[in-house]
């Protein structure tokens, strides 16, 4: 496994994920306006782990917009949002944005665009316990 190491720019909000693959790492650019307007370039392993640490939870938030239906954690000190939880059967998935890397140089990415819009709600919660890479036992 390989330990990718993400933060926002200040490094309040952290996170750590067990990579699997070795090679390229495909990131997918979401059209949607708020990936667009904050640049989030996402990825996820289903294969993988993720643990999230906060440091100052007073200086992070949670934006939930459209479908309500996963938690955007933005860093209210310096405005990153490095990672996006979506709680599904009681287990808590994660897509990080590649962008808010700290070890990974951007040459190891293989970016493609994504669309998720007109996507019911049944289709997009299989999609990410398909997709979305699991939390790490005892985060």
């Amino acid at each position: 496994m390989r330990e990718i190491r993400g933060s926002c720019h200040c490094g309040n909000i952290r996170f750590t994920l067990d990579w699997p693959d070795a090679g390229p790492i495909p990131v997918r650019a979401c059209g949607c306006t708020f990936c667009t307007k904050h640049g989030g370039v996402w990825t996820s392993n289903p294969r993988g782990r993720f643990r999230l640490r906060i440091a100052d939870a007073g200086r992070a938030a949670s934006y939930r917009f459209g479908t309500q239906s996963a938690d955007f954690h933005l860093c209210a000190a310096c405005g990153v949002a490095p990672i996006v939880t979506c709680v599904m059967e009681g287990a808590r998935f994660a897509v990080v944005n590649a962008n808010a890397f700290d070890n990974v140089h951007r040459a190891e990415l293989a970016a493609a665009a994504a669309d998720f819009e007109g996507e019911s709600m049944e289709s997009r919660l299989a999609r990410r316990r398909r997709n979305w890479t699991p939390e790490a036992a005892g985060n």
